[in-house]
């Protein structure tokens, strides 16, 4: 395999994750590529200095250095949501990068979300590109999905998926997140957890998916009004009429890191959450029981570490979105690319208009 010679585009928490899955591959898998870290990049040089020393890459450059950075071959989109498309176009013009790790959500704006769809219809030869939907590798959720897809529950009729955590609910923590307070489409609850919500969504029911509309709840003198703190939104399914609601809330107490899907079909329904992240449960009319699946560490390939009766857990499955990305080695997998970040954000985007109507209509 050819060598990676990684470049970060960010240094913030989520790149130190990437970093971690990156050096964790090797563990996990047996013929995965030498992967080198050889730039981040970074607004401020005390930040991507501190994480190039931390993380062993080669250098830490400033955006005009890292530009003419001719090593990199593959390009991991880190920063905060309003420079992804920026940061997107310029890997894109780099000619010695082959492969691009965009984090969701894809954009920030309906005009950089129109560019996007004109890059998508070039095919960006020579490029490869994937959106940071981690969550579709979640050994459960993969699970889920290859029985959802076998048709045994038959038809969807109605669904409903919550995306929940409290941090928010603190001013400390949100004083450390202010650039996820931004007005929606570019911040908010629904562009930055519901988006992982949508993506699991369409991967079950497909990218066709609707918005009917939205509301929201909650808010903080220190919040702008239109970065929804909570929020809720009603879809549908134009191919099998089936409807129902995806929510999504930085100030729901007590939740911890609640991630539920529960899909009601008119054979059965199937049920996931996060709270038993190691198993899924589904239940039959023709049998009229409930059946927990467990499923702990379920990747392919399958190597003997860990064993794949152990628990699998988050880290776990931001290792197998990285080895999918280098090697394309597990074409079972639902792959997030560009067009499914663009009919993510689609939904983001029409959240975000709905939303303002509901504001309006409440005299928020």
């Amino acid at each position: 395999m050819d060598k990676i010679r990684t470049g970060f585009m960010g240094a913030g928490g989520i790149a130190r994750a990437h970093a971690y899955a990156l050096n964790s591959i090797k563990f996990y898998y047996n013929e995965v590529p030498r992967i080198e870290f050889e730039s981040v990049t970074s607004r401020t040089p005390k930040s991507r200095e501190d994480f190039a020393a931390k993380y062993s890459f080669n250098h830490a450059q400033d955006i005009h250095a890292f530009r003419e950075n001719e090593n990199i071959n593959t390009i991991f989109i880190l920063g905060p949501n309003n420079v992804h498309f920026e940061h997107l176009l310029m890997a894109l013009n780099m000619p010695g990068v082959k492969n691009i790790y965009l984090e969701k959500p894809v954009c920030a704006s309906p005009d950089e979300e129109n560019k996007m769809h004109e890059i998508l219809k070039s095919n960006y030869p020579g490029k490869k590109i994937q959106v940071g939907f981690q969550y579709l590798q979640t050994s459960a959720v993969r699970a889920a999905l290859e029985f959802w897809k076998t048709g045994v529950l038959g038809r969807p009729i109605h669904f409903d998926l919550k995306y929940y955590h409290g941090d928010y609910l603190q001013l400390s923590y949100r004083e450390k997140r202010r650039t996820r307070l931004t007005p929606a489409p570019d911040g908010g609850a629904m562009a930055d957890l519901g988006s992982h919500g949508v993506s699991l969504l369409m991967a079950f029911l497909g990218e066709e998916l609707q918005i009917i509309s939205a509301f929201q709840g909650g808010g903080f003198e220190d919040v702008h009004k239109g970065s929804d703190l909570f929020s809720s939104i009603i879809l549908f399914d134009p191919s099998t009429k089936a409807a129902g609601t995806l929510s999504a809330s930085r100030v729901s107490s007590g939740t911890g890191d609640l991630t539920q899907l529960d899909l009601y079909a008119d054979k059965g329904t199937l049920r996931y959450s996060s709270h038993q992240p190691d198993s899924f449960e589904y239940f039959l009319e023709s049998d009229n029981r409930w059946v927990r699946q467990a499923v702990g560490s379920n990747y392919q390939p399958v190597t003997s570490f860990p064993s794949g009766h152990v628990s699998a857990g988050w880290l776990r499955a931001i290792i197998h979105a990285h080895y999918i990305f280098l090697t394309g080695d597990d074409r079972g997998s639902f792959v997030p690319d560009l067009g499914h970040g663009l009919a993510v954000q689609r939904i983001v985007r029409e959240t975000a208009f709905h939303l303002e109507k509901y504001r309006k209509m409440v005299d928020w």
